[in-house]
């Protein structure tokens, strides 16, 4: 199986480079002797236009594992990122990341970056990682604003 994740993954990398999304940045990770991590991806997605996210840069980790593209990867924003759909750890709360929902061999990193990316401005109440910030998002709209703002200053280029 390392075989096949190793290769999707360098084929993945290999289309990245050729075309990807405008603004979106995903890269492995590079270990300390030099090598690429092919399992291990740094990546940043641009906040869309005419949300609240607009202007900011934010990062995302995708940790993947032999079994991919079996299963999918971990994605992770920094820790106590602001979001319904985001754990504390960071850990990122979407049906296409989860094995036992909508995961399918077939999604590829952009697809990944995309669905995260929607993620921002669409939180999804129905399914909460933090129950804090969802309840704030639910209940006073204008103070969940205010407070992704205040956090997406921290991620402005």
């Amino acid at each position: 199986m390392a075989g096949i994740a190793r290769g999707r993954l360098a084929e993945e990398r290999k289309s990245w480079r050729k075309n990807h999304p405008h603004g979106f940045v995903a890269k492995p990770d590079i270990k300390p002797d030099g090598s690429v991590d092919l399992l291990f991806w740094n990546c940043a997605i641009p906040g869309t236009r005419g949300t609240i996210w607009e202007g900011g840069l934010y990062p995302v980790t995708l940790q993947f594992n032999e079994d991919y593209p079996c299963k999918p990867p971990i994605c992770k924003f920094p820790r106590g990122f602001i979001h319904p759909n985001v754990y504390a750890s960071g850990m990122i709360c979407l049906s296409i990341l989860s094995e036992s929902e909508d995961w399918q061999p077939s999604i590829t990193v952009i697809q990944i970056l995309l669905g995260i990316q929607n993620l921002l401005d669409k939180p999804n109440p129905a399914s909460p990682a933090n129950h804090e910030i969802n309840a704030l998002f639910i209940q006073d709209v204008d103070e969940y604003k205010r407070r992704v703002i205040e956090q997406a200053k921290e991620f402005h280029p």
